[in-house]
C-alpha cells in the first residue's frame, strides 16, 4: 500500500483558515491552532449578532411608531390592537418607515384606528 502524504492539503486548509483572520491581531492571526479557535469564536458571535440585529431593528420600529402615535393622542398597545381591529395589515418596519417618510399616511391610519 502507497504512502500517503497530506502536506498539500493540510497546507491549503492552513491558508484557507489563514485568510479567514485577516485582520485579527497578534497570535490569531499567524498560529494555525490559535487562528481556528479565533474563527470558531466569531462565526459564534456571528451568529448571535444577526440574532440580536433583528431583535434591535424591532425594538427602534416600535419606539418610532410610538413616537408617532403619542403625537396623536394615543398608545402604542391600543393602536396595535386597534390595527387588528380595523384589519390592517401592516408590520412594524413599514408603519416605522411612514412615521418618519409619510406622515400624512401615517394619520391617516390612525385616524381609521380611532374611529373604531
Amino acid at each position: 500500500m502507497a504512502r500517503i502524504k497530506r502536506g498539500v492539503s493540510s497546507h491549503k486548509k492552513h491558508k484557507r483558515l489563514l485568510k479567514l483572520t485577516k485582520g485579527y491581531r497578534g497570535a490569531k492571526r499567524r498560529l494555525i491552532r490559535v487562528a481556528k479557535e479565533a474563527t470558531l469564536h466569531a462565526g459564534a458571535y456571528a451568529y448571535h449578532g444577526r440574532k440580536l440585529r433583528k431583535r434591535d431593528m424591532r425594538r427602534l420600529w416600535i419606539l418610532r411608531i410610538s413616537g408617532g402615535v403619542k403625537n396623536e393622542g394615543f398608545s402604542y398597545s391600543k393602536f396595535i390592537a386597534g390595527l387588528k381591529k380595523a384589519q390592517i395589515s401592516l408590520d412594524r418596519k413599514v408603519l416605522a418607515e411612514l412615521v418618519s417618510e409619510d406622515p400624512e399616511t401615517f394619520r391617516f391610519i390612525v385616524g381609521k384606528v380611532k374611529s373604531l
